[in-house]
Parts: C-alpha cells; structure tokens; sequence
C-alpha cells in the first residue's frame, strides 16, 4: 500500500508542478512509475499468500509475470543509468544543462528504458515457451524468475539459460559501467570545487541517486552471486521479496528531497498527497509479515 501510494504521490506530484517539468524530475517520474508497475505485478501474488495460504502459481500466470516483471526491472536498470547521467550533465557541466539535456534528449532518454526493457522481456519469453513442460502447472513459487520457470521444463534449457546469463550481464555491466563512469567524473569534479558550498551542493544532487543505485543493484548482485545450498532458496526468496517489494516502497523515502521541495510551493493537492503518505507509514509492518512468511515458507 505504502508503495503504491508513495510512487503514485511522487509522480502526481511532479507532473501538475511545472517547477518540477525539467529532466532530473522527469526521470525520477518515471522511475516511480516503473516501482509501482513492477511492486503491482508481483506484490498481489505476495499479499494472496499470506492471506490464503496457498504458495503456487499457475503456469500461464507465472509467464505473464515473468514477462511483466522483466520488462519493468530492466527499465529500473536502465532509468537509474540515464540519471546518472543527468546527474553528470548537471555537476560537471552547469552552464550547458539546459542546452546538453534539451526535450529531445531527455525524451529518447526516458523512452530507452522501456524500449530494450520489451525487446529483452519478449525474446526471453519466447525461449522459454519454446521449451516443453510436463507433469503438474502449478508451481511453487511466487515470484517467476527465469530459473523457477526452467525448474519445471522437461526439455533441455541450455539455450534459454545461456541467453538469459548473457542478457543478464550485459544490462548489469553496462549499467554499471554508465554509472560508475559518470560518478567517477562528478567526483573528480567535485573534489576540483574551490568552495565548500559547492561540495555539498553537488553531493545533495547526487546523494539520493547513488544511495537508490547502492540499494538496487547490491541487492540484485547478492541474489545472483548467491552459491548453491540447502539454505540459498530462504535468501533468494527473501531477496527477491526485498528488490520486488522492499525497493519500490523506499525509493519514494530515498528521494524525499523532492517532497521537501515541492511542499515549498502553495498546491494544495500535493500537500494531501503528502499528507497522506505519512498517515500510511504505518503500513510498514507488513513487511515484517512479509519477511516471516518468506521464512516459513517450506
């Protein structure tokens, strides 16, 4: 609930405040729509096992949200690149901000995410349906990752697997790559500022960013680098509760500068908006119930 209300607060918020219409917030939009899409798709499966009990999925409804949930957790991927970028536009070069992030680029920018974030979803949909299954559609799970989906194929997945490994480290490292990059240039740029004002200007510009950066792909790091073991399906099936639930519910909080700057203004729908996000923070006990469902789940 948190989750919803907060990313859907921080994208109403941004787009009836034209102070907010410029590239940083855009993005930072989009990135709360991407949480709520990819919290949406998996977060009811979660909520109707721990009301009812019953810890399957169907097979057709584990596909349509492996396809879903691909689509939108490479564009997080990716959405939290091309901000890194703007973040290095907007330090390193100030003077040009307006004229290097022009509506053009910033659109194709935000478009980007999403585009490739399909591309990817629909061949490796398509690879695992070209697989055969047997014996019961039910599967135990409720989040379909792609090794729960060949857990249950009778034929051989070598390609699919293969397919999805080299996908998989492609969008990670270049991700990556874009991000620690551009921070590697901000910080040089940084440490070159004469005035400490300045400092901590630029470290509050990019303070929220690299703190949602760390908690992402630290998160997607440790549930791949996970070593096979009798306990590794309690920490991927607590990982996956984590970056599928957890993230999209802090992001909204990590870039809480947003909040604080636009309550500034005198709009008083987004001071309700606001309001009711406090209101609803006591919804974050159920993440306990999450954690201890994860914990007894056989």
């Amino acid at each position: 609930m948190i989750t919803v209300v907060g990313n859907l607060d921080m994208i109403v918020s941004i787009r009836i405040n034209p102070k907010f219409h410029t590239p940083v917030y855009v993005f930072l939009s989009h990135l709360s729509f991407v949480d709520f899409c990819y919290s949406t798709i998996v977060a009811p499966k979660l909520l109707e096992n721990l009301v009812v009990g019953d810890r399957t999925i169907s097979f057709t409804g584990c596909i349509m949200q492996f396809f879903l949930a691909r689509i939108f957790a490479i564009a997080e991927t990716f959405m939290l690149a091309v901000m890194a970028y703007d973040r290095f536009v907007a330090v390193c070069n100030p003077l040009l901000y307006t004229v290097v992030m022009s509506q053009k680029l910033w659109a194709s920018s935000a478009g980007g995410p999403y585009a490739w974030g399909i591309v990817t979803s629909v061949t490796l949909t398509y690879f695992l349906l070209a697989l055969s299954f047997c014996g019961s559609a039910i599967i135990n799970n409720f989040v379909c990752e792609h090794s729960v989906v060949v857990s249950v194929s009778c034929s051989d997945p070598y390609i699919s697997q293969v397919l999805c490994f080299v996908i998989a480290i492609f969008n990670e490292v270049s991700s990556l790559v874009i991000i620690l990059t551009t921070y590697i240039f901000i910080f040089i740029t940084v440490i070159k500022m004469p005035s400490d004002g300045g400092c901590r200007k630029a470290f509050s510009t990019c303070a929220s960013h690299l703190t949602a950066i760390t908690i992402f792909h630290g998160t997607v790091l440790f549930l791949y680098c996970v070593p096979h073991s009798k306990t590794s399906w309690l920490i991927v099936r607590v990982g996956s509760v984590f970056y599928t639930v957890v993230i999209p519910m802090l992001n909204p909080l990590i870039y809480k500068d947003v909040k604080e700057q636009r309550c500034e203004g005198d709009c008083q729908k987004v001071n309700e908006l606001h309001n009711t996000v406090l209101k609803i923070d006591l919804f974050l006990e159920r993440i306990c119930f999450m954690m201890l469902y994860i914990v007894q789940c056989p």
